[in-house]
């Protein structure tokens, strides 16, 4: 695999990172991981992911609240996002969006920061790292009538059907394809539809530490999911679409630098 790839979802700070990070980020480059984009899931995570890419020059983050720390979103929140925005390494708002699937937070709240965040993203002209679980119908409607105002927004860790794989491509999403492709048991359904993503819509990444590929040999002693994996992904999707993994992995990097503006 001589291209290089760009992994667009990493929760790099999360704990279980904590004991060999740099190992990770080196294990990622050695594997042809040449960026990553870190996710800032709250205030404090959006933080300490930006704090990581000040420390490591091929590393870019997002500022966001995912949907479950929505009802813990302090009231001033959208100004300490659009103060962490200001920073050059902060690409997209996000990871915002809606959960209705474990309601970790009130599905009012969740709609409440999440609208917020789309008005910030529009209000800033940056793009969005967006999260759906089992609330697709609220989410579109929240998002869609400000996507003229959005430079670009993906759609991480895509697990819908095809009917709303083509609803977020008529809104001209990207779609962002993780290790849930590569899970017979739950993930045939995305294997079966990713044919429909045009190769100019769609991004790898691993979001690490969850969702380690099923397809890995030898299958790893540990359970945490690492950016040195995002190769199986790029695998199985590429035989998913029919389609060669160097040119598969050509379309994401090229996707995600013009997303995430990545120069070099």
């Amino acid at each position: 695999m001589t291209a290089q790839m760009i992994d667009i979802g990493v929760n790099l700070t999360n704990s279980r990172f904590d004991k060999d990070r740099d190992n990770v980020l080196e294990n990622a480059l050695n594997a042809g991981v040449s960026h990553q984009i870190i996710t800032g899931t709250s205030l404090t995570e959006s933080e300490s992911a930006l704090a990581l890419c000040q420390q490591y020059n091929n590393l870019f983050c997002t500022a966001g609240i995912h949907p479950h720390d929505a009802d813990n979103a302090p009231s001033n929140y959208i100004e300490q996002l659009t103060k962490l925005a200001s920073n050059d390494e902060v690409r997209a708002i996000g990871e915002c969006g809606l959960d209705f699937n474990r309601n970790f937070s009130t599905p009012e709240n969740q709609q409440r920061v999440f609208s917020e965040q789309v008005a910030l993203a529009a209000r800033l002209h940056m793009p969005l790292f967006l999260h759906q679980r089992d609330a697709f119908t609220p989410w579109q409607a929240i998002l869609k009538p400000s996507l003229d105002s959005i430079p670009a927004a993906v759609s991480h860790c895509f697990t819908g059907n095809l009917t709303e794989l083509k609803s977020c491509l008529d809104m001209g999403l990207y779609i962002g394809i993780t290790g849930w492709i590569c899970d017979d048991r739950r993930g045939q359904e995305l294997y079966d539809i990713a044919k429909y993503i045009p190769l100019d819509r769609i991004m790898i990444e691993t979001d690490a530490p969850y969702l380690t590929p099923r397809t890995i040999r030898p299958k790893p002693k540990s359970s945490r999911n690492e950016p040195k994996y995002l190769p199986f992904v790029a695998q199985t999707l590429a035989q998913a679409m029919t389609i060669d993994t160097d040119t598969l992995i050509m379309h994401t990097s090229n996707n995600a630098k013009a997303f995430f503006n990545i120069t070099g």
